[in-house]
């Protein structure tokens, strides 16, 4: 019988609690493998888990997360017509900048998500989320600042995929400039939206 892919990502769930690929495991409250809708045609990839998401088990509720929320409600997107992860499922201490070997010991979690849930578009946010799925996908990565609101074609083992990178809301939290820009870029993504329906 055909595993669904609710079960599938159950599954992994299971084995990212019991992970001790790199050290982050010793220091993390639960490990966040995401939230949403399995059968999204969206998914929203982060950096990581923060505090909040840490104690929380949620995606993006802290201070960067209140932002997302409202560039979500700006364009008419709901959380649960979306699926958000992040690159690594377990909070870094002191908000670390993710290592290579941490982003390499869960980035095939990262991987198996994609495959299960097939996503028509990939919105990368920020640099790391950005630079990583450029990798995977040889589309050449230089910097977030050039490459933001731009639309990446690629394929994948499920068809073809749009990848949009985009500033983390995060950036906004410090400069107040920076709620323009991903406000236009989320403009940008209602029309890409639109088309692919």
């Amino acid at each position: 019988m055909k595993i669904t892919a609710k079960e599938d990502m159950k599954k992994m769930e299971e084995e990212i609690k019991n992970c001790k690929k790199c050290e982050l495991w010793k220091t993390r409250n639960k490990p966040l493998v995401g939230d949403g809708s399995v059968d999204a045609d969206i998914l929203v990839i982060g950096e990581s888990p923060g505090y909040y998401e840490d104690l929380k088990n949620k995606a993006f509720v802290g201070e960067a997360g209140k932002i997302l929320d409202q560039l979500l409600n700006l364009i008419n997107l709901k959380r649960d017509e979306i699926y958000i992860t992040n690159i690594l499922k377990c909070h870094p201490p002191r908000n670390h900048n993710p290592s290579r070997h941490e982003i390499d010991s869960c980035s095939n979690y990262l991987y198996r998500q994609i495959n299960i849930i097939k996503p028509k578009i990939i919105i990368t946010l920020g640099k790391y989320a950005s630079k990583e799925l450029f990798i995977r996908f040889n589309l050449g990565f230089s910097k977030i600042s050039e490459l933001h609101g731009k639309v990446f074609e690629t394929e994948t083992d499920f068809g073809k995929v749009k990848i949009i990178p985009l500033y983390h809301p995060a950036v906004a939290c410090y400069n107040n400039v920076m709620v323009d820009v991903l406000k236009d870029d989320f403009w940008k993504l209602r029309n890409i939206i639109k088309k692919c329906d």
